[in-house]
């Protein structure tokens, strides 16, 4: 028995002595851009589903899933499959833009899936290997198009690292687009939320297309999530988004939908725009249209398509394993209702973190659609850093409805408290879960589960979260962070299955 127990620590040690070396020379090697291998340093060797076995030996529940490029989970059974034959086949693997049985085959199942009214008028193109190319293609196809240069986007809105996207997303630096306020509850621009902050951010939208002194002239087009997902999982009101598709259609302005993310059945449509019943002008699609493996393509409606041969390109547009391993991600998808349990899952999953919510003081939002889930974490004992969400009689206003004269908030949010995000995602990692932050101040930690999690192991997710959440909380409360007491003590909620 001595022996047997040495030689597995001998295995552990030698494991573990490889974990770090591999670390190490990453941290050695590896540019100061590498951004997931700070927070969670891990050696993945193997992977199956939601888990992923480390160099070291340990075992996580991936909630990342490769930032929603894997819709079924890690090596995938009928994903391998699909990739097998093509190497079998003796196919080639990288074909430019010409054409294959591969690729018809994915096109054929793409377009079974689009949207009511754009189907059957659309046309593809395919990029470069990341979602960013894909924008980067509808942002020139649009302009083509209308003969305009300028563009709308949103706050809080992320496209891309390459230099159209960024300048389109949140973060940028430059205003070369106008920004556009992003409708949401818990910090709403406007200090309302709900319908009511839906609507002013809908009548701030036309009032800066229709004000010839708004210095915003009318744009080749607008780009929007249906859900923004780095800037902290907010999902997009449907009336909201059945007024934004008015909005440009009245003005000849192609709407853009950034399905990057939430494609594939990831909120519980198979497409974001499904749940409010719009049809996009342009859809940009990457992450997991391919499998899991790089693929993106921008698919758009037919009278747009106005450009010369080469106005967009890239070597590695004919990546055949991807197409093969994307068709059948797809295919799957879509005849296993994929879509539809995301969506009953994800309703339990975030009605059981809402009771997390009341119980922690430090959870001071959860929101999300389907498997696309956030909790914002905050300085419970903060002074307020503005208004709320929640006007009175907001809740039964509709985005067209009138607006209140009586504005006050029900509530206002509390500070972001991006430390306790972080301390959480290490927490998070030490119990076997990975999970990523976001957020403007990046203290949300989103939850982005393959849409194969069981409810098993769903429940064993929200175990893992809500004990980190609270240790963590316990943690800087105890080493003094928080001006005053009274923060949450004791043991983590049960919040991993009904009573």
């Amino acid at each position: 028995m001595a022996v047997t127990e040495s030689v597995a620590e001998d295995a552990e040690g030698t494991a573990r002595t490889a974990h770090e070396g591999i670390l190490r020379r990453q941290s050695a090697r590896e540019s100061a851009a590498r951004t997931y291998a700070r927070a969670l340093p891990i050696v993945p060797v193997r992977a199956r589903g939601l888990t992923i076995e480390g160099a070291d030996g340990r075992r996580y529940l991936d909630c990342l899933s490769g930032a929603g490029a894997l819709a079924l989970g890690h090596n995938h059974p009928v994903v391998l499959e699909a990739v097998r034959r093509v190497l079998d086949s003796g196919a080639p693997l990288s074909v430019l833009d010409l054409a294959t049985p591969v690729k018809d085959a994915f096109v054929t199942e793409l377009f079974r899936t689009l949207p009511p009214g754009l189907a059957d008028r659309a046309r593809i193109q395919f990029c470069g290997p990341a979602g960013t190319d894909a924008v980067e293609a509808a942002f020139t196809l649009v302009r083509a198009a209308t003969g305009r240069t300028g563009l709308l986007a949103f706050t809080g809105a992320y496209h891309g690292m390459t230099a159209g996207a960024l300048a389109a997303s949140g973060g940028a630096g430059d205003v070369g687009v106008a920004r556009l306020p992003y409708p949401q509850d818990y910090r709403c621009p406007f200090g309302i939320g709900g319908p009511v902050g839906a609507e002013l951010a809908a009548r701030w939208t036309e009032s800066l297309l229709d004000d010839p002194k708004s210095g915003v002239p009318l744009p080749a087009g607008m780009i929007l999530e249906p859900v923004q997902g780095e800037g902290g999982v907010l999902p997009a009101p449907d009336d909201w988004l059945r007024r934004m598709r008015t909005i440009t259609a009245d003005r000849s302005v192609p709407l853009i939908a950034d399905e990057i993310q939430t494609g594939v059945g990831r909120t519980g449509a198979f497409w974001a725009v499904g749940h409010s019943g719009i049809t996009p002008d342009v859809m940009v699609l990457s992450k997991a249209i391919g499998g899991s493996l790089p693929l993106a393509v921008v698919v758009y409606r037919d009278d747009l398509d106005v450009w010369q041969p080469g106005a967009h390109a890239g070597t590695f547009r004919g990546n055949q394993l991807a197409m093969a391993a994307g068709a059948a991600t797809l295919a799957y998808v879509r005849e296993n209702g994929l879509a539809e349990r995301a969506a009953a899952l994800g309703s339990r999953m975030l009605s059981r973190l809402r009771r997390l919510q009341t119980e922690l003081p430090c959870v001071g939002d959860v929101r999300g659609r389907g498997l696309m889930i956030g909790v914002e974490l905050v300085d419970p004992e903060g002074e307020n850093t503005g208004p709320g969400h929640g006007a009175p009689g907001a809740s039964s206003a509709g985005v067209h409805g009138a607006i209140p004269s009586a504005l006050e908030p029900v509530r206002a949010p509390r500070p972001a408290d991006p430390e306790l995000a972080a301390a959480v995602q290490r927490e998070c990692l030490n119990r076997g879960l990975i999970v990523e932050l976001g957020g403007r101040h990046a203290a949300v930690v989103r939850i982005l589960p393959p849409l194969t999690i069981s409810d098993e192991q769903a429940a064993a997710v929200l175990d893992r979260l809500s004990d980190a959440i609270a240790a963590a909380a316990r943690h800087q409360q105890h080493h003094g962070r928080r001006r005053h007491h009274g923060q949450h003590h004791g043991p983590a909620p049960h919040i991993g299955r009904q009573p």
